[in-house]
């Protein structure tokens, strides 16, 4: 055979969706291994042609899953975002849409035994440090996927996975605001720069010129507006430690204004290159956190929440995501914990080839 067979479960979860793989299937080295996911992937190509991406920043999403040796969890998640028109990869982030899929995913592959009911998945998030405790639907000891859950940005209804964050605050620069400043000014523009769960820029949409109402479709055919937030989000990331994040996409972008219904907020979520369908799990995290912070570019916009726990509604561009959030203000503002329920679904599994060329196997 000229090419290597791979191991690989096909998955959505949340509003993204990639192969899932076990990290024993993969070459060690970084290296090879970007070769090989850029391989089963298709990057450098617009349609992914060649691979089994999808075109977009949301359906080129990798994760590699092993046991976790952390006694604090059951299972190691490392996430790739892999480019979609680009080879690149790009291990710094995480995203919690795929992660939505890495409990069901593990259960499959035999990482977990299934209970007879809800199976407890705890997950660390290799590129964070982050742990998510995951609950499966598990009746007769098998991964249940169909259910009475809707998310939006996925047609249909499918079983729950409810996901609850813990220790996301700092998830890449120790401190819910890197600067130590809750907002501050780059070129003229207003900004908040906040570390929960992912490292973010955040701004109100109006002074980037748009609504923040507009379509995922609207705002990717404004190249001046990507041009404008590219510059801010490079200087952002070197006052939030990063260092130079041209090839990264950490931090990513988001964008409030007030909302349009009975939201707490409306938000754009970038990625950064382009625009979220819908909106991140991660991101949706920190702006949560944001918009409940005091002295942040939410302040005046989102709609007030004094009391913990809460549930914070944030209006995306074709619904809104409900994040359970824990938090404090008797010693100043703490973020605690995060909780959002989203689902998944095992879409294909069998093995997907990479030329041998790039890789000829374990």
């Amino acid at each position: 055979m000229t090419q290597t067979a791979i191991p690989y479960l096909f998955m959505r979860g949340g509003t993204s969706r990639g192969p899932y793989l076990h990290a024993d299937a993969l070459p060690k080295d970084r290296e090879t291994l970007s070769e090989v996911l850029i391989a089963i992937v298709g990057a450098g190509n617009p349609r992914n042609i060649d691979g089994v991406g999808g075109g977009t920043a949301v359906t080129t999403k990798v994760a590699i899953l092993s046991a976790s040796e952390d006694p604090k969890a059951d299972v190691d998640y490392f996430f790739a975002q892999v480019a979609v028109e680009e080879r690149m990869v790009d291990y710094a982030p995480t995203c919690g849409n795929i992660l939505t899929g890495v409990g069901p995913a593990a259960i499959e592959m035999g990482l977990i035994k299934a209970q007879d009911g809800v199976t407890p998945v705890r997950i660390r998030a290799v590129n964070t440090g982050a742990l998510v405790e995951a609950e499966v639907q598990t009746p007769g000891g098998e991964v249940s996927y169909e259910g009475e859950v809707a998310i939006d940005g996925v047609p249909g209804t499918a079983a729950p996975v409810s996901l609850n964050f813990l220790d996301v605050v700092g998830s890449r620069t120790g401190a819910l605001f890197p600067t130590g400043q809750p907002q501050e000014e780059i070129d003229g523009i207003a900004v908040s720069l906040v570390d929960v769960a992912m490292p973010m820029m955040i701004a109100r949409a109006a002074d980037l010129g748009i609504t923040g109402y507009e379509s995922h479709e609207a705002l990717d055919a404004m190249p001046e507006l990507f041009g404008k937030m590219e510059a801010l989000r490079l200087e952002a990331g070197q006052r939030m430690g990063l260092g130079d994040v041209t090839k990264s996409v950490t931090p990513k972008i988001g964008l409030l204004a007030a909302p349009q219904g009975d939201g707490h907020f409306s938000a754009r979520y970038f990625m950064p290159w382009t625009t979220h369908p819908t909106l991140a799990v991660t991101g949706s995290q920190c702006l949560a956190a944001c918009a409940l912070a005091p002295g942040t570019v939410a302040e005046g916009l989102a709609r007030p929440c004094p009391e913990s726990p809460a549930t914070i509604r944030i209006e995306h561009p074709v619904g809104v995501m409900e994040v359970r959030v824990r938090f404090g203000r008797e010693n100043g503002f703490e973020f605690h914990s995060a909780g959002l329920t989203r689902t998944a679904r095992l879409i294909a599994r069998g093995e997907v080839m990479v030329p041998r060329s790039v890789w000829r196997g374990a």
